[in-house]
């Protein structure tokens, strides 16, 4: 019989919504700011396998994204499964988790050049945008010239702004709290 590969779910409640991780064989694939069985269905189509339910798979992620969301985690370890990227995003993507660290941010402009896959500024921020696996891959850490950028993530610009000041990068504000 043929081997089918299959992904597994951990949601971690966090102050940012319940974040999904999508956990195959290889690594986490895919993480999303709001669990919703629409997102576990959506991820499973992208991946094109049964969701199953491991427990032990599932624990790394769970228990890294708690204690990063708790201010215990700097740096994630977990595997990565990298196949929801092209080559070109697979690159920009992974020189961001390589180079820029917690508490640190990269303009666009500057992982354009750092990654040297020839992708304009503008085109870097499209990359950040389809980042299959937000937070662990910190797209949050990339910013405008002049600003934060955009975000596509959770509540777009507001968890941006919650993932770099929990980070250290941004000061709190007077609602930090809420």
């Amino acid at each position: 019989m043929e081997h089918m590969e299959t992904v597994a779910f951990a949601s971690v409640p966090t102050k940012v919504g319940d974040v999904l991780a999508a956990v195959t064989e290889d690594g986490v694939a895919a993480t999303v700011f709001q669990d919703s069985p629409a997102a576990r269905a959506r991820i499973g189509e992208r991946l094109r396998m049964a969701a199953v339910d491991d427990p032990a798979r599932t624990a790394p992620a769970r228990e890294e994204l708690a204690a990063y969301f708790a201010g215990e985690l700097r740096e994630f370890g977990v595997a990565l499964d990298w196949r929801l990227t092209s080559s070109t995003q697979r690159r920009v993507l992974g020189t961001l988790f390589a180079t820029v660290p917690w508490g640190q941010v990269v303009t666009y402009g500057d992982l354009a050049a750092r990654s040297g896959t020839g992708v304009p500024a503008r085109g870097i921020g499209s990359i950040m945008g389809s980042n299959p696996i937000p937070i662990i891959v910190p797209c949050h850490r990339v910013v405008a010239g002049n600003g934060l950028g955009g975000f596509s993530g959770g509540e777009g610009v507001e968890s941006k702004r919650w993932l770099l000041t929990h980070e250290g990068y941004l000061q709190p504000t007077l609602d930090w709290d809420l």
